[in-house]
């Protein structure tokens, strides 16, 4: 949409000229199901005699005033509103219809199929509050924001503040004055507001009390776990509090989980909201709740980094999005029962950020976010789990106590202020003696992975004669960074494959010598990064990767082998090992593997590994292997456990067999509960291989006539071998606009099958079509779940390959539409790299 992609030099120059005061939000929730009143006051100091602009989006302006004077409305044209000849001091007020949202951006409007009920809540990062209400739609012009709503009665209304009793204005409405919110920024304000059903609690700690609020909607009552979301949030506060030396600063705050959201969870200040799936309405895995944990602990952490002190500019999104995720993780190993928190981050958050920086459109942690689509666009694994990883190795490298004493100068400094990186560097410089310009430099203005190898010779009697790191980058991003690691000796003992010594060490440059290990007795496995330290690729020579095959399953602590298992599925997408004996790495030892979260990953690697890094002559015997090894794994594990659970929903995915679905379906296994989403797993894999048909789809939803039943019931028809369902798929995500987001998502993520690629060879141009034009006009997040879940990897074959390379060497699409063409790109060229190797 034009005007709405604001650029970092636009916002310069208006924060030159603009520093607002107040905002003052009037809501009106009566008008109907479509659209909503919004009336704003803002006032502002500015540059006398100078012009500027604010933002509104898809409004109808029905009067402006500046200054007390009449401003004409037909000079609102590309989502601004042009501001002239400002005093020093002045008032803005927009009068305006908006509206509602069913893209999760915006004030979003969802009606609860299983009882009509309303609720409403508003996701603003990164430039959304201009959806609801005018405003300076930029993180450093902050502000105090005042609510006043008016909507039916019986309804709960939450925003920032606390929430004030009701004044009741007739016809089953009232009206809702909150405070003043603290000063902050446009993006963190929110407005939730519904048939919500809560339960109250308070925090009692070293600075007071905190008033605690958990909100779902009343069909969602039945499975609200609230004693443990509470439970979460008061250690959360306990710890963060305790570490920062600094009370929470936004009074109350509530934890709403509302429906078809885009996100895990955001850190509106005092009012955070949550994908509302985080209400387990199934079984689940222990991994489910201790994400869900991860994810509670993200958003508190905000409160102080990110809110509290909030980025100048979006340039450090990747701070205040790394920063949380590293506490997250930090506070749940320290504070919560989730003490194991640093393995799952290795075996899931990490991988993602492999991933993400070995692709075409990598960027450095501290990205060139020049505009809102470059912003928009980098919310990725290098903005999140890089950055936190950054974060953790720079913990290792200044201390622990030191980084938090840096941390908690900064907040007291700059606390309802906006920052830059140098400001946060030069406190923890001042705590740590080190000097960090150099470490910033190499750490955060750099793009792509190093790999790090150990390189040794062994003497006649088995001891270390040399033992030297070797550390190596790709030519395209060459930077070897200095890294504090560990290097882990582990031996064989009994059955067991336990650490015998660890020696904590700098890498830096090409070749790091070693001298502590020289004279140290060979072990029967030498594993660099112990401890997860750093972020880099590891190898391990060849005896240490053969007792790994043999005995992976037989190391002691979690964390060792996830960085075991990293390893292993890295070298399998860098063709350096076969698809095949990665399977049989998983298979031989995802059974007793510990964690969930590496067990949820080594079954998502392995089916890709068999799909996409399998030559296709080859293929059906190594899917065969696979799909026998799930059932057999299924069959032996524990009955009721968390890993029946994880591999029947493995085999569902994978399984060619209709059969053997059925029968799970019907009489699945000793202590195995069939419950709703199992039910859906299970008949979502009998759509896929044409097993089940839109009568036994539509059953299914009768039995589950709720949002989820709705969303599950279009993956499922999307999934189905037909042409009619694929065409009927396409335009859901493609083309209808009323699609919600939630549903399109989902229908996206469950048109590509491997196995229907003759079914889908149509679709490989029509994306590429497609892909010309849906992010200028359908936005940035409907354009992304497009062209990441439709590209063509269930075509793996050359040909397909040579029409994306056309197309990108032709395309005038935006930036945002030609990185993710060219991320899939990736994806289909390093399977078939795989392919031919294996081959080979």
């Amino acid at each position: 949409m034009p005007g709405t992609n604001l650029t970092r030099d636009e916002a310069a120059e208006r924060a030159g000229v603009v520093s607002t005061d107040s905002y003052v939000i009037d809501l009106d929730l009566t008008v109907g199901p479509e659209r909503f009143g919004s009336t704003t006051t803002i006032r502002f100091g500015a540059v006398p005699g100078s012009s500027t602009f604010c933002d509104l989006v898809d409004a109808e302006v029905a009067a402006i005033t500046l200054n007390g004077e009449p401003l004409d409305p037909a000079t609102y044209v590309d989502s601004r509103i042009p501001l002239p000849d400002l005093a020093a001091e002045n008032e803005l007020r927009v009068e305006a219809t908006c509206t509602y949202s069913r893209s999760g951006e915006g004030l979003h409007r969802f009606v609860d199929p299983v009882d009509d009920r309303v609720y409403l809540y508003t996701q603003f990062e990164v430039p959304d509050a201009r959806r609801v209400f005018a405003t300076f739609e930029q993180p450093d012009l902050k502000a105090t924001f005042q609510f006043g709503v008016t909507a039916p009665s019986h309804w709960q209304v939450v925003s920032n503040s606390p929430t004030p009793e009701p004044t009741p204005v007739g016809d089953g409405t009232a009206r809702w004055d909150f405070a003043p919110t603290q000063v902050m920024s446009t993006y963190i304000t929110a407005l939730v507001a519904g048939e919500y059903h809560v339960v109250r609690d308070s925090y009692v700690g070293e600075y007071g009390e905190i008033p605690l609020g958990v909100f779902c909607r009343q069909s969602l009552v039945e499975h609200l776990d609230s004693d443990d979301i509470v439970l979460i949030t008061k250690q959360g506060f306990e710890f963060f509090e305790r570490a920062f030396q600094m009370a929470y600063p936004f009074g109350k705050y509530d934890q709403l989980f509302v429906p078809e959201y885009n996100m895990g969870a955001m850190e509106n200040a005092g009012c955070v909201t949550f994908r509302d799936e985080m209400i387990f309405r199934s079984r689940q895995t222990v991994s489910a709740y201790e994400q869900r944990a991860n994810t509670i602990l993200h958003e508190m952490a905000h409160m102080w980094f990110g809110d509290l002190v909030t980025m100048k500019w979006w340039d450090d999104l990747w701070l205040n999005e790394s920063f949380a995720e590293f506490a997250a993780h930090h506070s749940s190993v320290e504070a919560t029962r989730f003490t194991d928190a640093w393995t799952g981050f290795t075996n899931n958050r990490k991988n993602w950020a492999y991933r993400q920086d070995q692709l075409p459109s990598t960027h450095p942690i501290a990205a060139d976010n020049h505009d809102l689509h470059a912003v928009e666009a980098n919310f990725d694994g290098i903005t999140y789990a890089k950055g936190a990883s950054a974060l953790k190795q720079l913990v290792a490298w200044v201390g622990e106590e030191d980084f938090f004493a840096g941390l908690r100068a900064y907040f007291a400094k700059h606390a309802f202020g906006n920052t830059t990186l140098p400001d946060l560097l030069v406190e923890l410089e001042v705590a740590s003696g080190r000097e960090l310009d150099s470490w910033a430099a190499e750490w955060l203005q750099t793009s792509g992975v190093n790999t790090l190898r150990p390189r040794f010779e062994v003497d006649a009697d088995g001891r270390f004669s040399s033992f030297v790191v070797e550390q190596t980058a790709i030519e395209a991003y060459p930077t070897l960074r200095r890294h504090r690691i560990a290097i882990g000796l582990y031996d064989r003992d009994g059955d067991a494959l336990r650490r015998t010594e660890r020696v904590e060490v700098d890498v830096v440059g090409a070749e790091t010598p070693i001298d502590a290990l020289v004279g140290t007795r060979r072990p029967d496995l030498v594993l660099l990064n112990d401890d997860d330290l750093t972020y880099a690729k590891i190898r391990l020579d060849d005896a240490s990767f053969a007792t790994l095959v043999e005995h992976i399953a037989s190391i002691e602590e979690s964390l060792p082998r996830a960085l075991c298992w990293g390893a292993a599925w890295d070298m399998t997408r860098d063709a350096e090992l076969t698809s095949t004996d990665f399977v049989s790495l998983v298979l031989a030892g995802v059974g007793s593997e510990s964690d969930l979260t590496a067990v949820g990953s080594l079954l998502r690697q392995g089916t890709t590994a068999v799909r996409l890094f399998t030559h296709e002559d080859d293929r059906p015997a190594l899917a065969r292997r696979w799909e026998d090894g799930l059932k057999s794994l299924a069959e032996s594990a524990a009955p009721g456990s968390d890993h029946q659970l994880a591999f029947v929903r493995a085999y569902a995915s994978a399984t060619s067999a209709p059969d053997g679905v059925r029968a799970l379906l019907d009489d699945g296994l000793p202590g195995l509960d069939v419950d709703t989403d199992l039910r859906w797993t299970l008949l979502t894999a009998l759509a896929r291989l044409g097993a089940a048909d839109e009568t036994e789809i539509a059953a299914e939803l009768e039995r589950d006539h709720t949002i989820s039943g709705q969303e599950r019931a279009a993956a499922a028809r999307a999934t189905r071998p037909t042409r009619e369902a694929k065409e009927a798929a396409w335009q859901a995500v493609v083309v209808d606009a009323s699609t919600p987001n939630e549903t399109r998502r989902q229908t996206a993520a469950a048109f590509q099958v491997h196995g229907q690629g003759d079914l889908l060879e149509p679709f490989v141009d029509r994306y590429l079509e497609m892909a010309e034009t849906i992010v200028e006009e359908q936005g940035v997040w409907i354009g992304q779940i497009a062209l990441v879940s439709l590209f063509p990897l269930a075509n793996p074959a050359q040909h397909t390959l040579d029409k994306v390379d056309t197309w990108l060497g032709s395309t005038s699409a935006t930036a945002a539409a030609t990185r993710y063409v060219s991320e899939g790109r990736d994806d289909l060229a390093r399977a078939l790299r795989a392919q031919n190797a294996a081959r080979a």
